[in-house]
This record gives structure tokens, C-alpha cells and sequence, in this order.
């Protein structure tokens, strides 16, 4: 920075020389440089960065990278129905799942009513 003319080394922009006695002193600093743990995005895998970053579900995301599995219309945190780890559009969550009543048909999953008759089949019939 500035210097007087008759300095013999300038001084490091971290350190001030004190008028008496011409000491040095540390400046504190407000604020760490060290790397932060950056976020990824869960639908692109980059980085989110404070501004755009948006969590639903425990699941971070991208505002932009937020949409419907079906349509892909961009959600927002009032507008979306989750069942899975899957993210949709309230509409198309309706017309997908609840017009059928069953929410693991279609994913490959057990009915919880299979579960149900195995108990029945392992505990026998109970008789009198």
C-alpha cells in the first residue's frame, strides 16, 4: 500500500506497523478462508450455491433443476407432492397414484397386502 520513503521492506497487507515502538500487529480476520463443503445439486450433480439452492425433502437442488419426474414443469415448494425420492406436479401425482389407491403399484415395489397374507400363510391358520 502506501509506504513512507524511508522504509526499508514493505509490510505484508495482513500486518500494520504500530507508530511506537514498531511492532508488528496481527489483524483479525472476520471471516475463514478455508473451502467450504459445497452442496450438490441431487437431479444434475453440480454445485449449488447459496443463492439458488432450495431443499425439499432433505434433497437439495437448483431452483431451475426442480421439476416434475412426469412433465418436467419447474415446481416450487408449495406445488409438488414427493413419494419415493420422486418429485411431481400435484396434478400429475393425482392422476399417477391416487386414482388407483395404491402408491408402490407402478414402481416395482411389494403391496403392503402381500406382506400381510405372507404373515398369515407363516402363522397358519388359527384354529379353536
Amino acid at each position: 500500500m502506501f509506504q513512507a520513503t524511508g522504509a526499508a521492506s514493505p509490510a505484508p497487507a495482513h500486518e500494520a506497523k504500530s507508530s511506537s515502538g514498531g511492532s508488528t500487529v496481527q489483524r483479525s480476520k472476520s471471516f475463514s478462508l478455508k473451502a467450504q463443503v459445497k452442496e450438490m445439486c441431487t437431479a444434475c450433480q453440480k454445485t449449488v450455491y447459496p443463492m439458488e439452492r432450495l431443499v425439499a425433502d432433505k434433497f437439495v437442488f437448483h431452483n431451475s433443476c426442480f421439476c416434475c419426474k412426469h412433465c418436467h414443469t419447474k415446481l416450487s415448494l408449495g406445488s409438488y407432492a414427493a413419494l419415493h425420492g420422486e418429485f411431481y406436479c400435484k396434478p400429475h401425482f393425482q392422476q399417477l397414484f391416487k386414482s388407483k389407491g395404491n402408491y408402490d403399484e407402478g414402481f416395482g415395489r411389494r403391496q403392503h397386502k402381500e406382506l400381510w397374507v405372507h404373515k398369515e400363510v407363516e402363522s397358519g391358520p388359527k384354529s379353536a
